[in-house]
């Protein structure tokens, strides 16, 4: 079914809100695997790549999309594969490279290939969607800019980290087991957070990447989701509550971004202090009056 927030012609800008319960969004690996936290405000935070992680494992998993950034592949592997099946020079001189001179070492490594950037492009879903930079091995396929950009998830109010201890019955030496020492470990969590972020997506940087309208709408199912085949008992519950989009009639956009995102306004309801709920938040929509010209809102949640 066609949908003006899948047109990958249109700028699009969305708002995001998702909330953690009991679980930890987004360890920090510098300060214990604790909850990240803006230390002035204590704010909760998620960062971009977390969120752009849970968008390719969700539809590597779901749909079977072929993903670039993976820890089972090395991306300069990737990378020389894509230019050994478009150029059969460039598979040559890989094939042979210990024993190239050294001015076509740097030619493959100085100057970028742009038919294997836009091979890489087309083979992966978030190279087309997120960006890459193709240039950290022996052949040298330039950068991607991505037309798709999201900024750091910040919780609306302070969170209070917690750093639970845990035991368990289950010992890992004989030593151990014959003493009856109990062994013991620590479970981070955030007691609850709602978390807020906002994202971009660039219709002119989609045209040279090769965006789609498949690619586009699977985007949004895969924010919509991303938490449903996530689940791990150190995420807790994480549950996406909100997503908006902001569709402009003009590529160039009808309206500044920061102005649209002001205009989906979250705030805790009269008496409550400290949130445990989603319940606990009032979320004020804009009506048609105060859209700007030329702007559609779409809610998907």
């Amino acid at each position: 079914m066609s949908t003006i927030y899948g047109d990958a012609e249109k700028r699009h800008d969305f708002v995001l809100l998702f909330e953690v319960a009991n679980g930890n969004p987004n360890g920090d690996p510098d300060a214990g695997n604790l909850p990240r936290v803006d230390p002035e405000t204590m704010h909760g935070l998620v960062t971009d790549v977390c969120l752009k992680r849970k968008v390719r494992d969700y539809l590597q998993l779901v749909h079977n999309v072929p993903i670039f950034i993976q820890s089972r592949v090395a991306l300069n592997t990737l990378i020389e594969q894509a230019g050994a099946d478009v150029d059969s020079d460039i598979k040559e001189k890989l094939e042979k490279y210990e024993d190239l001179e050294e001015r076509e070492k740097r030619e493959l490594s100085h100057r970028p290939h742009e038919k294997v950037r836009e091979e890489l492009c087309r083979r992966y879903y978030d190279i087309r969607m997120f960006g890459a930079v193709l240039s950290t091995g022996r052949l040298n396929a330039g950068q991607v800019r991505g037309p798709v950009q999201l900024t750091f998830a910040r919780s609306l109010d302070p969170i209070v980290p917690l750093d639970l201890s845990i035991t368990r019955k289950a010992r890992t030496t004989e030593e151990r087991l014959e003493t009856g020492e109990t062994e013991r470990g620590q479970k981070p969590i955030v007691p609850y957070g709602l978390y807020r972020a906002h994202g971009f997506y660039n219709p002119f940087l989609a045209k040279d990447t090769g965006v789609s309208r498949k690619d586009l709408e699977l985007f949004w199912e895969a924010l919509m989701r991303m938490f449903e085949f996530d689940r791990s008992a150190a995420r807790g519950e994480m549950t996406v509550r909100g997503l908006w989009v902001f569709t402009h009639e003009n590529a160039k956009g009808n309206a500044p971004a920061h102005k649209l995102f002001e205009l989906i306004r979250v705030k805790k309801r009269n008496g409550v202090e400290s949130p445990r709920s989603f319940a606990d938040y009032e979320v004020l929509e804009p009506s048609q009056g105060e859209l700007p010209p030329g702007v559609v809102l779409t809610r998907l949640v």
